[in-house]
């Protein structure tokens, strides 16, 4: 039984949003890490040295499998875990130069992709969609704000959270 769209701006979005992230997760080359992976080095890149707890929450995976990757991802080559330097007790994960690198050359390969997509599109086709990633940014903007007040309110704040 398919389940009807609806005509809202959410159930229109979601489809379209759905298509690409399962795009890019085709495009994943033996390679390059798992989509998890690559929202761990994201996360890394973006705030800095984290707990595995914090990863797994954010990354919404289980925190065994969030040590597991880790432990993975810290034999490639693309993390390390290091001592908080406020608690000696506490082990962050940080990204190493070789996960930044990596994060920079999947990124690009990412990128490419979409661009040769954006080529084989009508002109006014890949326009409008220029012109509706400032929007589409504050829409991620918003849903990020929304779930950072959410997690707030409705869990104890972490003692060390993603930096």
């Amino acid at each position: 039984m398919q389940t009807e769209i609806g005509t809202s701006p959410g159930s229109q979005l979601l489809p379209v949003l759905s298509g690409l992230v399962d795009l890019l997760r085709q495009l994943q080359e033996p390679d390059q890490p798992s989509s998890v992976a690559l929202t761990v080095l994201r996360l890394l890149s973006e705030h800095g040295a984290g707990r595995v707890t914090d990863l797994a929450r954010l990354a919404r995976v289980s925190q065994p499998g969030m040590t597991q990757l880790v432990g993975r991802m810290e034999k490639a080559g693309l993390v390390r875990r290091v001592a908080d330097p406020g608690d000696g007790r506490v082990v962050l994960v940080e990204l190493t130069a070789a996960g930044r690198e990596q994060r920079v050359r999947t990124f690009a390969y990412h990128a490419a992709t979409l661009d040769a997509l954006f080529e084989q599109l009508d002109p006014h086709d890949s326009d409008a969609i220029r012109q509706a990633l400032p929007a589409l940014t504050r829409l991620v903007d918003a849903g990020q704000r929304g779930m950072a007040a959410e997690t707030q309110s409705a869990e104890p704040v972490p003692a060390r959270p993603v930096r």
